[in-house]
């Protein structure tokens, strides 16, 4: 405003000396002289120039206020939101700018020089629920977080004892020596996943940029999660149910009776289904590769009604032999002598430990050169089936 009324001062000063020139000509009765109309001429596009200058400032001042006002009102909107309001705020300002400052105060994030922080509440909740949504094993088997140790020590009877005697009232009751414990260790193991979004998709902020990242995440680490809990050797990521081990379903829980070296027949999946005892069976779930799944689909009893009911109802699984049937792309789908090709199981005793958390980097001049920001997200898991008498995986002959 100083500066305003600086210029209007100076305006009033030149109008004022326009003024006593023009009486003056006016007085003496008499044309401007050559030099006096110039004089005149420049006062005047002074005064102009100094409108125009009084007008820009008065523009800029008003924008400005509006500016403050904005600011304040954002300021109060921060104030009112709660503590992990804006941690997420925060956490979203640090990934559209890469500014972590914020972000590390309010979540007390010690690790300042690790390059990493880690992610909000809400957004390792999203991920964890893209993976629930994704990998249909975590909605079904035993997961468990892992908060104080490095590892989580599973108990499991490895052989369980024999059946009671009937004996006289007085006879001694028989000692029973078979029974075994064994323990199964799950340690969680690093799962680590890159993704790049353009500076474009971030610099558009009515885009929900977290959500984008937490879906792209989930959808890495799913497929990865599902490829070890089906596949993983035990070494160094999680042990599968396909991977025949002593340290979780040994190949005394295969069931190839009935099948061919090149097909799976309908007694051989009768035979798998009747190889899981009745405690295991009723809320057990077949698991085939879309491969295997065209075939035995077109099974029939010998009545000739199909093995395979598909679901009627939104929500439902397809059904075999009355048990649901889940298809995954990780499922074995050669075919082959001797080969796996499906399995059923009961995957509450497929354990899955992990610890609560995940890890966030953003690598901001990695992928400079084509206009994309990096960032990795690691997390940390394992998995194993503990209980290899709830499983039986399905075999082609020999």
């Amino acid at each position: 405003m100083d500066k305003i009324n600086e210029m209007k001062a100076r305006k009033a000063q030149i109008v004022m000396e326009s003024r006593a020139l023009l009486d003056r000509v006016e007085a003496e009765k008499r044309e401007f002289s050559a030099e006096e109309r110039t004089s005149y001429d420049k006062m005047f596009a002074d005064i102009e120039a100094i409108n125009t200058k009084i007008k820009d400032e008065e523009r800029l001042l008003l924008a400005e206020a509006e500016i403050r006002g904005f600011e304040k009102a954002e300021s109060q909107k921060v104030a009112e939101k709660t503590p992990e309001e804006r941690k997420i705020s925060a956490f979203r300002r640090y990934l559209v700018t890469g500014d972590s400052a914020e972000y590390r105060a309010l979540a007390n994030d010690a690790d300042a020089t690790g390059g990493y922080l880690h992610a909000s509440e809400q957004f390792v909740s999203r991920l964890i629920k893209g993976l629930d949504n994704a990998v249909f094993v975590r909605n079904y088997a035993n997961v468990m977080a892992v908060t104080s140790a490095d590892s989580l020590g599973v108990p499991s009877l490895d052989t369980d004892l024999t059946d009671p005697t009937w004996t006289t009232e007085i006879a001694a009751p028989h000692e029973d020596t078979t029974m075994a414990f064994g323990r199964r260790e799950l340690k969680p193991i690093q799962l680590s996943k890159l993704i790049k979004v353009s500076m474009k998709l971030l610099l558009t902020s009515a885009l929900p940029i977290e959500e984008i990242i937490a879906d792209r995440l989930a959808y890495k680490f799913a497929i990865t999660q599902e490829n070890g809990f089906l596949n993983g050797t035990g070494n160094g990521q999680p042990l599968g149910i396909f991977t025949a081990s002593a340290n979780g379903i040994n190949t005394g829980q295969d069931e190839a009776t009935g099948n061919s070296a090149s097909a799976v027949s309908a007694d051989g999946l009768i035979n798998a289904k009747f190889k899981l005892a009745a405690q295991y069976r009723k809320t057990a779930r077949w698991v085939f590769h879309r491969d295997i799944i065209k075939m035995i689909s077109k099974l029939k009893d010998g009545e000739g009604q199909y093995l395979w009911s598909p679901g009627l109802v939104a929500g439902e699984p397809d059904r075999l032999l009355g048990l649901p049937v889940d298809e995954s792309e990780y499922a074995p789908s050669t075919i082959t002598s001797a080969a796996y090709v499906g399995a059923l199981a009961n995957w509450q005793y497929y354990w899955i430990a992990e610890l609560q958390g995940l890890n966030v980097q953003r690598l901001n001049e990695l992928y400079a050169g084509t206009s994309q920001v990096g960032f990795i997200g690691r997390y940390y898991g394992d998995g194993a089936p503990v209980l290899e008498s709830a499983f039986v995986r399905v075999k082609l002959g020999s």
